[in-house]
């Protein structure tokens, strides 16, 4: 690729402003060129214009009235901005990566399923905690039957601003479709916890999957399990270099009131880049460098299959 793409971020809260700088930063074919808000008292547009980003509170209707409109934009409002908003970029032939609930497209983690991006135009970045949950019910799929998935991502209450407090409901839901559409599970559950600790907590993320018996038992299905889950790990590092276990999985033996079957708990954590909040502000981290790394794969992909209407 000779030059870039361009793109907006539109949402100038905390996971907008640290998306923006991530993609001045790390990304290797976007250019982002505007910041979209609706506040002129914006703390995030204010820092747009600093760092050479046309920013605006114009909304959308101002970023598609531009005579040079984005290749790409990534929604960081909420779902219900997005599924209002969507309909407007596809007619734009804008592609849009979308950071919100709201699911209007399919989900994408980029560990799991990269290669779906080359037949749609909108992609769901699921959310922080199916960013750092569903790569792992995915390594375990790979190996055995997962007849249930249940996780419970913990963060710290300082970092979910308002947009996160506004959809915790959607959270819930589409983390734990995302854990059955793309981790593989055939049932999933998903649990927020915000956490007013102080001082702040990193993001933490407890992710139960049920096994087979067999599998639960010491042997080579338990030690394939392991280390998938290890490689899993290894690839989501390459792109959020903070996310790491705190401990090796461990199994539990099928139960009778498991039905018959076993466990593996798997504890992860997830230590931020601090490009715009602090280091305890891993959930943000999360989706943001995982919706670069899917711009970047995006833009690839695109090099050589356009990305069909």
């Amino acid at each position: 690729m000779t030059s870039k793409f361009t793109a907006a971020v539109v949402g100038p809260g905390n996971i907008g402003t640290d998306l923006l700088m991530k993609l001045l930063k790390n990304s290797r074919n976007i250019e982002p060129v505007y910041m979209i808000g609706v506040d002129p008292e914006s703390d995030g547009l204010r820092r747009a214009e600093k760092m050479g980003v046309t920013a605006s509170a114009g909304g959308i209707d101002w970023l598609l009235e531009q005579d040079e409109l984005p290749d790409f934009v990534f929604e960081a409002t909420s779902a219900y901005a997005h599924q209002a908003n969507a309909p407007r970029y596809h007619a734009a032939g804008i592609r849009a990566i979308d950071l919100t609930p709201a699911a209007v497209g399919p989900y994408l983690c980029p560990s799991v399923n990269l290669d779906a991006l080359s037949t749609v135009d909108n992609v769901n970045m699921i959310t922080c905690g199916g960013q750092a949950t569903t790569p792992i019910v995915a390594a375990v799929s790979r190996i055995v039957d997962v007849d249930y998935a249940e996780i419970v991502a913990s963060i710290a209450s300082r970092s979910a601003g308002p947009g996160t407090r506004a959809n915790i409901d959607e959270f819930m839901h589409t983390t734990a479709r995302a854990l059955e559409q793309v981790g593989g599970a055939k049932r999933a559950k998903a649990i927020l916890i915000l956490n007013p600790v102080e001082p702040p907590m990193l993001m933490r993320n407890t992710v139960y999957c049920s096994l087979p018996a067999e599998a639960a038992e010491p042997g080579p299905l338990q030690d394939q399990i392991t280390q998938s889950i290890e490689h899993m790990v290894e690839t989501v590092q390459s792109y959020v270099p903070g996310y790491h276990l705190t401990a090796a999985p461990q199994f539990d033996s099928a139960r009778p009131e498991w039905n018959g079957w076993g466990r593996v708990t798997v504890l992860i954590e997830v230590k931020g880049a601090a490009d715009y909040l602090p280091e305890y502000a891993g959930n943000l981290d999360i989706i943001t460098a995982a919706a670069v790394a899917t711009a970047d794969k995006y833009v690839d992909l695109l090099a050589t299959q356009p990305v069909s209407s």
